[in-house]
């Protein structure tokens, strides 16, 4: 698989722009505005149903990937994996509960704690399967938890629950963005592994199962989801250009 634009579904909005040089493909913003979303991205799953999305384990990503700024100074949302696109962005589908394997990045103000101990914000491999049965049950008490997770010694208990039942797992990555990495996600049908340069760097004991489609972005939004009841969302100006680029993309699947 090659990052040909050809491809791919593709996004260009706002100020957001796909650019080819060679074997390398560019996520570029110029100059984003508050009042505009902007948006570079590829995917595979454009109007697709989500029984139809094209992914299942056991299968290996591998992204080969630097950024223009390190994470304090990147502005938005950026990253590369599979997930279900649960928002609507890329087709006329009701929304769902978020089901995601990949390396995300998001900016402050942006923040989404939601593996205990890992910052709301930054750039993190991470997993999520809110689809499960046991978050499901839990679903009917959420509007009781919020207000209990206001509460440091019942947010402990109450958070560690919840994220064992949605499958969350996070960890925060140290390597620097502005360096070329080989970025690998091996997705099992009972696990998932991250690592960058040939080292793990996550194992996520997880079944995610549900097919899930491929996504690599690059956009000026934040978000703001905390547990215990704090939610907003907006978009950021950059005043200066910002990038990702990435030179090998390949999707292996092993069955």
């Amino acid at each position: 698989m090659n990052l040909k634009l050809e491809t791919w579904n593709t996004i260009e909005r706002g100020a957001g722009k796909l650019l080819e040089n060679g074997d390398t493909l560019r996520f570029v913003s110029r100059r984003a505005t508050a009042q505009t979303y902007s948006n570079a991205q590829i995917d595979d799953y454009r109007r697709l149903p989500r029984r139809n999305f094209p992914h299942r384990p056991p299968l290996t990503l591998t992204v080969r990937a630097r950024f223009s700024h390190p994470a304090r100074e990147l502005r938005g949302t950026a990253g590369f994996g599979f997930w279900n696109d649960p928002f609507m962005m890329t087709g006329a589908r009701l929304p769902t509960l978020p089901s995601a394997v990949w390396f995300f990045f998001a900016s402050p103000p942006s923040d989404m704690p939601l593996a205990a101990g890992v910052p709301g914000s930054g750039w993190k491999a991470a997993t999520i399967n809110a689809w499960r049965p046991a978050f499901l049950a839990l679903t009917p008490l959420l509007p009781l938890a919020v207000p209990l997770m206001n509460i440091p010694p019942l947010r402990r208990r109450l958070w560690r629950i919840g994220q064992r039942a949605a499958h969350i797992c996070e960890r925060e990555i140290s390597a620097s963005m502005t360096d070329w990495h080989t970025y690998a996600i091996h997705w099992q049908k009972n696990g998932v592994r991250f690592m960058i340069d040939g080292q793990s760097i996550l194992d996520c004991v997880c079944a995610i199962t549900r097919p899930l489609g491929f996504v690599m972005w690059l956009d000026n939004q934040y978000m703001v989801a905390a547990p215990w009841g704090r939610f907003r969302w907006g978009l950021l100006e950059t005043s200066a250009e910002q990038w990702m680029e990435a030179t090998q993309l390949k999707i292996k699947n092993e069955e």
